[in-house]
């Protein structure tokens, strides 16, 4: 056990001297207007490119991630079906899909699938 503790303190003691000596070493000094500009294929910005991203877009990606993740996790169920237990699988299966349709009627109602404003 003190072996353990020891090995643990001097593997943080590593952590914090590299991350120490990563950060001092990464710091840029210079701020040259060139290059915190953004890049436009050589020429001067046309624009700002701090324009202002419009949520439904964003909104948009969230929705499709979450039911994306949604389906990788339902994907697996279907693999198992010969291998468990007929009924338990269709509890865990029914239950799993109602969840997903209410947090899709729960989107709907809120109006975040609707494109139009």
């Amino acid at each position: 056990m003190l072996m353990l503790s020891i090995m643990t303190t001097i593997i943080f003691i590593i952590t914090i001297v590299v991350m120490m000596l990563a950060t001092l070493l990464s710091k840029k000094t210079l701020l040259d207007r060139e290059k915190c500009s953004p890049f436009e294929c050589g020429f001067d910005p046309m624009n700002s490119s701090r324009i202002p991203f419009s949520l439904r877009f964003f909104l948009i990606a969230i929705i499709f991630l979450i039911f994306d993740v949604e389906i990788a996790l339902f994907l697996p169920m279907i693999m198992i079906i010969k291998t468990s237990n007929l009924m338990n699988w269709s509890i865990t299966s029914l239950f799993f899909i109602f969840i997903l349709l209410i947090g899709l009627y729960h989107e709907w109602n809120q109006g975040a699938l609707e494109w139009n404003e």
